[in-house]
């Protein structure tokens, strides 16, 4: 971890992230392609998006590169600029955070590894290299990698963020029957994530706050000393409705899940799809009137 990051997490006693980027995005005209394109084609939207975040009462920002190897790029034609895109991405949420810190988003290739796929470890890692070197000249003070489902992903995603030379935060998705797609259970990431050095481990998107609930009490029983936990839940369940996912969660029930983490001594708290500035609003007021004494 950065210093600024280890400052923050000494300092603070929990420290609130922010929410979706893709459901901002789409709520802002985002059809289709990879929304990475908007860091350079709609700059005034992403920025407008991470300034509300940060009014909302984020800790820290995520950079709109959550797709940003170039794995994932390739899908729209776009690896080729890999470095333009993740740098542009970074310079947006640096310039908006002010005196907030940003974590670069770092997702899944969307490629099976050996001996599933073709992705090697070696291959992986250079992906995930690349990318965290144009994030890190962008500005971010770490990388977020999240919504993963396999542990060799994540190994080569932390070494490729240690060779770009920064450190990492990592969340997988335990979605699947509370494991990952990939049926990791929660306490084996935990174990595995922490060997490799990392410092800030925990689940992202998934079911809803009530799965969150599930695998974040897991965690904590089996936290090793040193360890900090991190979730990030979708807001609610997610449903299909008029062609399109839509998430029952409102702000009120995300500011129950906030408080139901506090008290699990959860670290770092954020909101994943579907969550927006007002569900985080309503997750700082209930963080900032929070207390152990009067749950």
């Amino acid at each position: 971890m950065t210093d600024r990051l280890t400052q923050l997490l000494q300092k603070k006693r929990i420290v609130l992230g922010d929410g979706a980027m893709g459901t901002m995005l789409h709520r802002a005209g985002l059809t289709d392609g990879a929304p990475e394109r908007w860091n350079a084609e709609r700059p005034d939207v992403v920025s407008s998006i991470h300034r509300a975040y940060v009014e909302a009462g984020s800790d820290f920002i995520s950079t709109n590169t959550f797709g940003g190897t170039r794995n994932r790029l390739a899908l729209d034609g776009l690896e080729g600029r890999v470095a333009e895109l993740n740098e542009a991405g970074a310079r947006l949420a640096r310039e908006a955070a002010g005196d907030r810190l940003v974590a670069g988003s770092m997702g899944p290739t969307g490629e099976l590894m050996e001996p599933l796929g073709l992705l090697t470890p070696e291959g992986a890692r250079a992906s995930f290299a690349e990318q965290a070197r144009a994030l890190k000249a962008g500005g971010v003070d770490f990388v977020l990698i999240e919504t993963m489902s396999a542990l060799e992903e994540v190994e080569a995603a932390v070494a490729g963020a240690a060779e770009a030379g920064l450190p990492a935060v990592v969340t997988m998705s335990f979605d699947t029957h509370f494991r990952t797609m990939m049926g990791v259970k929660p306490v084996q990431a935990l174990a595995a994530i922490a060997a490799l050095g990392v410092k800030v481990i925990g689940a992202n998107c998934g079911n809803g706050p009530a799965e969150i609930e599930r695998i974040l009490t897991e965690m904590t029983e089996a936290k090793p000393e040193g360890v900090m936990l991190m979730a990030k839940s979708n807001a609610g369940m997610p449903r299909w409705k008029d062609d399109r996912i839509t998430y029952g969660g409102t702000p009120a029930v995300m500011a129950e899940y906030a408080r139901t983490m506090a008290r699990l001594g959860v670290a770092v708290v954020g909101g994943c799809c579907g969550s927006t500035p007002e569900h985080i609003a309503a997750m700082r007021e209930a963080l900032e009137s929070w207390s152990p004494s009067r749950p």
